[in-house]
C-alpha cells in the first residue's frame, strides 16, 4: 500500500485501512479539505462500525481538516506528525476536538 501517491489513491483505499472496531458506537462526519496540487475536499462518515466517503462538503461535519494535499499524504504515510502539523500552521481543525484526537486510531497510517 505504500505506492499511495495521490489523495485520491488515499481515500479510495481508505476502507482497507480503517479501524471499523474503533468506530463501533461512533457517528460523526470527517470533513478534509486539501489544498494545492491534487486537492480536494472529501468527507468520511462514520456510522456505529461503518463508515463510507464522498466528495464534496458536507453541511455540517463534525470535524474540519483543512491542510495541503501534500502534507496529508505526509501524514498519511507517518512521515508528518499531526500535532506538530497544527502547531506549526500547516493544519487547521475546526469542530469537536475529541475526534480529531480519535483520527489515528480510525485512520491508521499507511503501512510502508
Amino acid at each position: 500500500m505504500s505506492d499511495i501517491s495521490t489523495v485520491k489513491q488515499y481515500f479510495d483505499t481508505l476502507g482497507d485501512r480503517f479501524d471499523y472496531d474503533a468506530a463501533k458506537g461512533l457517528n460523526a462526519s470527517f470533513q478534509f479539505e486539501l489544498t494545492g496540487d491534487g486537492g480536494g475536499v472529501f468527507c468520511v462518515n462514520v456510522s456505529d462500525g461503518d463508515m463510507n466517503i464522498a466528495e464534496g462538503e458536507q453541511e455540517e461535519p463534525s470535524l474540519t481538516i483543512t491542510i495541503s494535499a501534500d502534507n496529508y499524504l505526509k501524514m498519511a504515510h507517518g512521515k508528518l506528525n499531526g500535532q506538530m502539523a497544527v502547531m506549526t500552521g500547516k493544519m487547521k481543525v475546526k469542530g469537536n476536538m475529541g475526534l480529531a484526537m480519535k483520527m489515528k486510531q480510525l485512520f491508521p497510517v499507511i503501512k510502508n
